[in-house]
């Protein structure tokens, strides 16, 4: 109140919607903090909008000059967060929400929350979402067992899965001619051909994920390429159980852009 960074009642409305929500609300005109307590009230039960509420707020690209003025917002909302046993981290320049370890030294990431729900307001065939659902539990499952690879190339495969359906729906021309092929313009290249590189590049290029998102994919995928035993012979990894949670980050990162993008399904 009162700062370089006091928000009006319409720009509290218009951070609300640059965060993704579903519906969001309109201004009505009272009292600005009540107001604002009373939207977060009222979807204290949606973990995933109150999560990209957060993270928006902590985001450099909410702000003119970047991450001087995002760092002192997240210091704050750290210091609220600190009581819940979460905090906000910048993983490859986007921040998404993390679990404190009991040191309370260093944040864990894991599925992001109500993965189901989410996915259904991103992608219109349920079969689809039932699958990279069966997707994120199987890989859960590699996780807790100590299959760390496969868990690795398990989020991989997810995030390929997602950004292929979200893409194939979303655009009309994807959906009728495939993918232009990135080397060659003139060339089209069907759908059941295109590589997890080019899902994340086109997926930027359209503006649906961040810079920062679309290289820390980048990462994913080259990770998700150890399901070539060749290539884990040459390079011999040695993942482990934070190898995993830092997979999982980036998909918290691409889930939020797409979110603060794309129009929910059904509204």
């Amino acid at each position: 109140m009162g700062g370089a960074y006091e928000r009006k009642g319409y720009q509290l409305e218009e951070l609300l919607r640059h965060a993704g929500w579903a519906d969001p609300p309109e201004y009505d005109g009272s009292p600005r903090v009540p107001w604002l307590r009373d939207q977060l009230t009222e979807r204290a039960d949606s973990h995933a909008e109150v999560e990209r509420l957060l993270c928006r707020v902590c985001d450099p690209i909410e702000y003119d000059d970047g991450a001087a003025t995002a760092d002192d917002f997240r210091a704050v909302v750290n210091e609220k967060l600190a009581p819940e046993g979460l905090v906000v981290t910048l993983i490859g320049g986007r921040p998404v929400i993390g679990e404190l370890t009991a040191e309370g030294e260093q944040p864990r990431y894991s599925v992001p929350p109500e993965i189901r729900k989410r996915l259904g307001s991103l992608i219109t065939d349920t079969g689809a979402v039932d699958m990279l659902t069966r997707r994120v539990e199987e890989t859960q499952a590699c996780e807790a067992g100590g299959a760390y690879t496969m868990a690795i190339i398990g989020i991989g495969s997810f995030v390929e899965g997602l950004l292929l359906t979200v893409l194939t729906e979303r655009d009309n021309d994807i959906r009728a001619n495939g993918f232009v092929n990135p080397r060659q313009q003139s060339q089209r290249i069907k759908a059941d051909r295109a590589t997890l590189e080019m899902l994340i590049d086109i997926t930027h290029a359209k503006d649906w994920i961040q810079l920062d998102a679309k290289k820390f994919a980048h990462n994913v995928r080259d990770f998700r390429n150890f399901i070539h035993p060749r290539k884990e012979m040459s390079e011999q990894p040695r993942f482990d159980a934070d190898s995993v949670m830092l997979c999982w980050a980036p998909v918290h990162a691409i889930l939020n852009d797409l979110e603060q993008n794309l129009q929910p399904i059904g509204s």
